[in-house]
């Protein structure tokens, strides 16, 4: 009997949001990597009669991708972290100069949240003499672990994702007949697209199914414009 409860316990506990900054990143970067990759390829292969120009496009587009996808999301990670720490500093001025206003304000969010006045004033005033700061923080500027900007660790998800997912349209381009490569990279980059959507959502605890239409969409979308450019040009490469 305590083991079922246990097992419930567990079962109940089962939360996502904690994943979601990583994922996030993790699943634009593969995403980014394997769409940017056979879109360039596709165009390249649209114009060209032979392999090389097509290895070394996709490779160029696959190193560039990745460092431009890793400093990209440093810098705008890193921009929501200096926005978090500027408003923290302003919290701990106004805490020294308004304490009483800011207590007031605390107790202002319980009772929009369903406590009754009394209640939500006894609340504001425990959280005060527990950590005035940290509840502010936590509940008048919403930061809290989860949602807390993590620059580095964005950065190294989004661009290591976009390498692994750049490396597999690359390979295509290495080994499967050039005749047909246009229909090659577009059918695996489709496969693997929809394989990351699925991945992505079971990690993320969504609609497995919705992810994979949604991916697939703007998957297909992307990479036909490119082809179609590469043949409305038509520059016969080699």
């Amino acid at each position: 009997m305590a083991t079922k409860s246990k097992e419930l316990d567990h079962y109940l506990d089962i939360h996502y949001i904690h994943r979601s900054n990583w994922l996030r990143a993790a699943v634009l970067g593969a995403n980014d990597g394997i769409l940017s990759t056979a879109s360039i390829a596709i165009g390249v292969a649209a114009a060209s009669d032979i392999r090389e120009p097509v290895i070394l496009a996709t490779l160029a587009g696959l190193v560039a991708g990745a460092l431009s996808m890793a400093a990209g999301e440093y810098v705008s990670v890193s921009s929501q972290t200096d926005v978090e720490k500027a408003d923290i500093e302003r919290e701990k001025q106004e805490l020294k100069e308004m304490p009483d206003i800011e207590l007031q304000r605390l107790a202002e969010i319980y009772e929009q949240r369903g406590l009754k006045k009394e209640t939500a004033l006894s609340v504001a005033k425990e959280l005060t003499e527990h950590d005035v700061l940290g509840a502010h923080i936590r509940d008048e500027l919403g930061i809290n672990e989860i949602s807390q900007a993590k620059p580095i660790q964005a950065a190294f998800a989004s661009g290591a994702a976009f390498t692994v997912g750049g490396l597999l349209p690359f390979l295509v381009t290495l080994f499967l007949p050039l005749q047909t490569m246009e229909y090659s990279l577009y059918g695996f980059a489709l496969f693997f697209l929809i394989v990351l959507g699925a991945l992505a959502a079971r990690t993320g605890g969504s609609s497995i199914r919705k992810a994979v239409i949604r991916i697939t969409f703007w998957g297909t979308v992307a990479m036909g414009l490119t082809a179609l450019v590469g043949y409305l040009f038509n520059v016969n490469i080699g």
